[in-house]
């Protein structure tokens, strides 16, 4: 395949107003991607510098690579619960393993240019595992929001559900206060642009000026201040973790050995299917947003070779699983960027954040940021679908209430390969009954067949072969195939049977109308020859 990033099209029609338009879109997204990148780590049983890293080094490499105008890549929601999990069961070594194995996957995937094929995952599994993931990542906050003194929270659903149950009763009304008045400026604060606000009436333009500040960053900045200068007893990074590093992170050379990459088949695989349909889902998504007339559609495959990059060299620098964010690529675009460059300073503003005011960050309240973990849990969901299930079939509901509660109750990977093997079985059942077989004569020797004609339909060619059993000899049984678009090896098996039955008594087969699918298959098989050679 041909290797261009989207980066090199900046040679062409690049002026100075898509310039200020990234460098002011960078700096936003940059601000903005502080509170989510240490939020994400600390969620996922990280450091929260291991997020930082990971946004400024993953999201430069895909800005430099990509296939996407507007993409902003780093850590994601999505993989906070397949991150905690990989931890607790194979270390901070087995994730570095894990997340450069899902790099090289990626890369693959990007090279045999298989990014089309994310497009076959039916919107009922990513509904389902999406809102079944925003759950699990609302469970793993409530330790936090709650300030409950669990040293080590369980991987599993079950186990955290009974961690916190157990804790309950040592709750501190301290961090409940933050988180749940972080969670209510988070959702109050874009409402302050709203020209009918009753704030607006008191100064409109400089509410409307504020406004503009990112909400994480303002609810961020407030209550750690409000925490810092009270003295507030609640649990801090610096409580926790101690100071964020100032410098430049260290290479870290994990252990492989064959016994490991064994054990980190799975998760390997799980980090990047999940890396590709969440970047590739993004990328959509920011396709559709874009107005700007010098935007491109984004090239799958090359944005599956940028994000397989990442993944393999941000391990190396102790970052953690590198993908699209949807909040932020948004964010991205609606600020005025129309170029990778907007990524570019989106991590290196993020950067010089991390090296200047690195030491300010020990002083912010975990609570804090489990507000702000819960409302990204809120915006990932999307509930809706649950009360619009009734207008669907029973097989969207299977899938999506399925692929759900396998994702919440096991993990990603189970609800993945159940809700695809389920979607193949349902399509398959959907196709059957799409196929029927119509008698056009009187007599039983004219037929037409309407549909697909394969492994899962063939029983319906029963009504044939008992209707061979009494056609008169030397008479021809037509079946008329024009509205048969597509057949496979088990439907040509089955009209082999019908040829020879149809002989057993003395009479014939013809077709007609067949469609080029079905007239290729047939002849390719030899049935069209013998047909023939029965005539």
């Amino acid at each position: 395949m041909q290797f261009r990033p989207r980066i090199l099209d900046i040679r062409h029609n690049y002026s100075r107003q898509r310039l200020v338009g990234d460098l002011g879109a960078g700096a936003t997204v940059g601000v903005v991607a502080l509170p989510l990148a240490m939020a994400f780590a600390i969620a996922s049983g990280l450091p929260p510098q291991a997020g930082l890293w990971t946004a400024i080094i993953g999201g430069a490499l895909v800005a430099l690579l990509g296939g996407s105008n507007v993409q902003i890549a780093g850590p994601a929601g999505a993989f906070i619960v397949i991150v905690y999990g990989i931890v607790q069961r194979h270390g901070v070594g087995g994730l570095l393993i894990a997340t450069c194995g899902a790099g090289v996957l990626l890369m693959l995937m990007g090279i045999f240019r298989l990014g089309n094929l994310v497009r076959f995952v039916p919107v009922s599994i990513i509904i389902g595992f999406t809102n079944g993931i925003a759950v699990l990542i609302a469970i793993s906050q409530l330790k936090d929001a709650l300030g409950l003194p669990i040293a080590k929270m369980p991987g599993d659903f079950f186990g955290q559900m009974q961690a916190i149950g157990s804790h309950l009763n040592q709750w501190n009304p301290t961090a409940l206060g933050l988180a749940v008045g972080c969670l209510a400026l988070l959702f109050i604060w874009p409402y302050l642009l709203h020209q009918k606000s009753p704030i607006q009436r008191f100064d409109g333009v400089t509410v409307r000026t504020f406004a503009r500040l990112p909400a994480p960053v303002v609810a961020l900045l407030t209550f750690t201040a409000l925490a810092y200068f009270l003295h507030l007893p609640v649990e801090t990074i610096g409580s926790r973790f101690g100071s964020i590093p100032q410098e430049l992170p260290a290479l870290v050379w994990p252990e492989l050995s064959w016994d490991s990459a064994r054990r980190l088949l799975m998760p390997t695989i799980t980090i990047a299917a999940l890396g590709a349909i969440e970047s590739l889902l993004c990328a959509r998504v920011a396709d559709q947003l874009a107005t700007s007339p010098s935007h491109r559609k984004h090239d799958p495959n090359q944005e599956l070779l940028a994000q397989g990059a990442a993944n393999f060299v941000v391990p190396f620098l102790g970052g953690m699983p590198v993908t699209g964010t949807i909040a932020r690529t948004v964010t991205n675009l609606r600020s005025g960027a129309t170029s990778p460059i907007s990524g570019l300073v989106h991590s290196l503003v993020l950067m010089l954040i991390v090296l200047l005011a690195a030491p300010l960050a020990v002083h912010v309240p975990l609570a804090v940021l489990a507000g702000v973990l819960l409302f990204v849990a809120w915006n990932m969901g999307e509930w809706r679908e649950f009360v619009r299930l009734r207008q669907f079939s029973n097989h969207y509901r299977l899938l999506l209430l399925g692929t759900f509660f396998l994702t919440v109750v096991f993990d990603l990977m189970v609800a993945m390969e159940v809700g695809l093997v389920l979607a193949c079985v349902l399509f398959v059942r959907r196709m059957a009954t799409l196929f029927k077989v119509h008698a056009t004569s009187a007599d039983g020797l004219a037929w037409r067949l309407h549909g697909a004609l394969f492994f899962g339909a063939t029983d319906k060619l029963d009504v044939l072969l008992e209707a061979a059993q009494t056609v008169p000899v030397g008479s021809t049984m037509t079946l008329d195939m024009a509205a048969l678009f597509a057949l496979d090896t088990t439907g040509v098996d089955s009209l082999e049977q019908l040829l020879k039955a149809l002989e057993q008594r003395g009479a014939h087969l013809a077709l007609e109308g067949m469609q080029p699918q079905v007239q290729s298959l047939l002849e390719r098989s030899g049935l069209t020859e013998k047909l023939n050679l029965a005539r």
